[in-house]
């Protein structure tokens, strides 16, 4: 046990000397400091007001942009000679027309598309302000199926894209139509939102200017400085609660910051508006002055005064204190003798009274404690059943899937083994009587339909070993999914992974659901392959049961260089699963990988599924993420090492 300091750290004649003079300095120095505050706060106020209405006038100015934009658009969608090429395809006709346009137009390029959502030209303005384009000739280009999907039910859709040249690319994709509202094609207009465009705008209102992406990520911005910051200097900014306005110094100079939201369609951004506080500051320095002078004189004339005032009250307190420390050497409740009626005499009747409380509980604390490792044991070993449980429904789940594909083939390969028999035995019949009684095989031969066996023995056998290669072909796919031979770490292929577990859910998918694979070359990934597979086969189900009646799911695959800032350069791969379900809701999005959280009915899923798939990724040193949307759908994103940091050998999926 420690033992007790004899003699205090600190003197409480200096501690009454420095409460006394903060209890009388305290009505001087709130009312100063409430004034410089509110001063300050004031100053603050009316600038964050001046801020917020140039935001609305930047605002405006975006705005108009897009307005001019439109403008734009519908006077090239009327020329009748565009509308006909991009219904024949004439990219070359395409490329020279709208390379016309946007010599006579701010905007930075213009891509056409036909209905299929092909590229059919495109052309740009280069760093140089010279007129480029590109025809593909090889490779098609496409336009992204989702933003086709939007177009069509409305006219035009607009968004921004956050490149890694100090720039923001303001984009609008409209349809085209042709007579009668024939659908001939789509075109995207593109338009920089650059340092110079950024410059203007500072001239313009006089101000320092910063755009941010959604994250909190600075994209382009009115002084070079702000370009020198940390990736995540501005990022606590935007965090949910904190205050829009925030001060910075720029070159030593003080400024006032205002962070307002903007809109460009769909997407979201932000733009920081600096001013200067240089005034403000000096001003506020000067009360600080007088502040300091007023308080100092108060707190000299105060001390004579305390030094005579504060002994009394030492002596019967350091009679307590003498007693306080032979309670920590004792094992049992300690009682201190009251000698005086003032509050000192309170004290000490309320220390014997807290002695015997502490003892007691103490006492109690030691039952407790008992009985919660006793609790938390039997909470582990519940733990460890649910993990259990919830690992029999998946098998389960899975094995009345493959029950099911071996059904069909098994079934047929059985039907077709009764005609096998009956033709083996008349053939056995036809050979005896051959050897035998020759004169009688032509009549036996009529009798026994001998031309339609020799026909259609081949049929049954090509379809025996049809059902036999498929039932080969769902045992070796589901071999192939759980590798329980292969407890290791091994290379593998994340396509062939994704196509396997596919095929397990074959029955469940066949006829309703349509996939769509956008496979890019990836490295083969050193991983755990039966636990990578569990999580394509929770995500995959989980889509599948997302999907009520027909619908679509659309997978995708990427090779990372650099994810997040990562110095390891050996590369990661991303696994993008999106499905057209019902989607889900904020509220449920933020739970989906809490253990135990399910949306299903009473005995139709554990929700330990997602959990453990959170677990795998986060042990094989990765990253999933999800998001969603009611009525749209959902999208998983899995991104992997390719050498994953994984010390342990076979470790266990935790939540």
């Amino acid at each position: 046990m420690k033992t007790l300091r004899k003699k205090p750290k600190r003197s409480l004649r200096t501690i009454l000397i420095i409460w006394f003079v903060l209890f009388s300095v305290v009505p001087l120095a709130f009312v100063t400091g409430y004034s410089m505050i509110k001063y300050e706060k004031a100053i603050d106020h009316e600038l964050s007001q001046r801020l917020s209405g140039n935001a609305r006038e930047v605002e405006l100015i975006l705005a108009d942009l897009l307005t001019s934009i439109q403008q734009k658009r519908d006077r090239y969608v009327r020329d009748p000679s565009l509308v006909y090429h991009m219904a024949e395809g004439d990219s070359g006709t395409i490329r020279n027309i709208s390379s016309q346009w946007i010599k006579a137009d701010n905007i930075s390029s213009l891509t056409f598309f036909n209905r299929e959502g092909r590229m059919l030209a495109s052309v740009f303005k280069d760093e140089k302000e010279n007129v480029r384009s590109f025809v593909p000739v090889q490779d098609a280009v496409f336009l992204s199926a989702k933003y086709m999907a939007q177009v069509k039910d409305q006219r035009e859709i607009s968004l921004a894209e956050f490149g890694d040249k100090q720039k923001v690319n303001l984009i609008l994709i409209s349809k085209i139509t042709g007579a009668g509202g024939r659908v001939v094609g789509y075109m995207e207009q593109v338009m920089d939102l650059n340092k110079a465009f950024v410059s203007k705008i500072k001239s313009r209102l006089k101000l320092e200017l910063i755009f941010f992406s959604d994250n909190g990520q600075a994209i382009v911005a009115s002084h070079p400085d702000f370009y020198l910051y940390k990736k995540d200097f501005f990022r606590p900014y935007f965090r949910p609660g904190a205050e829009p306005f925030f001060d910075l110094n720029v070159r030593s100079t003080p400024y006032g910051f205002l962070i307002y939201p903007l809109n460009w369609g769909i997407t979201k951004f932000y733009v920081a508006l600096g001013a200067s506080k240089s005034e403000a500051k000096a001003v506020l320095k000067n009360v600080n002055y007088a502040f300091i002078s007023v308080v100092g004189a108060v707190i000299v004339l105060l001390i004579l005064t305390i030094l005579v005032t504060s002994s009394w009250v030492l002596k019967p307190l350091y009679e307590l204190v003498d007693a306080l420390q032979s309670f920590e050497s004792q094992e049992q409740a300690v009682t201190i003798p009251v000698k005086n009626d003032t509050e000192i005499g309170l004290l000490t009747e309320s220390f014997n009274e807290m002695s015997k409380k502490i003892w007691v509980a103490r006492s109690d604390l030691r039952k407790k404690i008992t009985e919660l490792e006793a609790a938390n044991k039997e909470l582990k070993d519940t733990q460890t059943k649910l993990v259990h449980s919830a690992k029999m429904v998946s098998l389960g789940q899975l094995v009345a899937g493959v029950a099911h594909e071996l059904n069909n083939p098994i079934g047929f390969i059985y039907s077709n083994m009764t005609h096998l028999k009956e033709y083996s035995e008349k053939l056995i019949e036809l050979a005896k009587v051959a050897e035998k009684d020759p004169p009688k095989l032509p009549a036996l031969k009529e009798e026994y339909e001998f031309d339609y066996i020799v026909k259609d023995l081949p049929k049954l056998v090509a379809s025996c070993q049809d059902g036999a290669r498929r039932t080969r072909d769902i045992v070796l796919g589901l071999r192939n999914f759980s590798r329980l031979e292969e407890a290791k770490l091994q290379e593998i292929d994340v396509h062939q992974s994704l196509d396997t577990t596919l095929n397990l859910l074959q029955g469940e998918i066949k006829n309703r659901i349509e996939i769509h694979r956008q496979y890019e070359p990836t490295p083969l990934i050193h991983c755990y392959a039966s636990q990578v597979n569990q999580v394509f086969m929770n995500i995959l189900s989980n889509a599948v049961q997302a999907i009520e009646g027909s619908g679509h799911i659309w997978i995708s695959t990427s090779a990372l260089k650099d994810y997040k800032g990562s110095k390891d350069k050996r590369g990661w791969v991303q696994v993008s699963i999106q499905d057209s379900g019902k989607g889900m809701s904020a509220d449920v999005l933020e739970k989906i990988f809490d253990p135990f959280f399910t949306t299903k009915g009473v005995g139709q899923g554990t929700g330990l599924g997602l959990s453990i798939s959170y677990g795998i990724v986060q042990n094989h040193g990765g990253e999933i993420q999800a998001r969603s949307e009611v009525g749209v759908g959902t999208e998983f994103i899995v991104i992997i090492p390719v050498y994953p940091p994984i010390q342990e050998k076979n470790p266990q999926p935790t939540s």
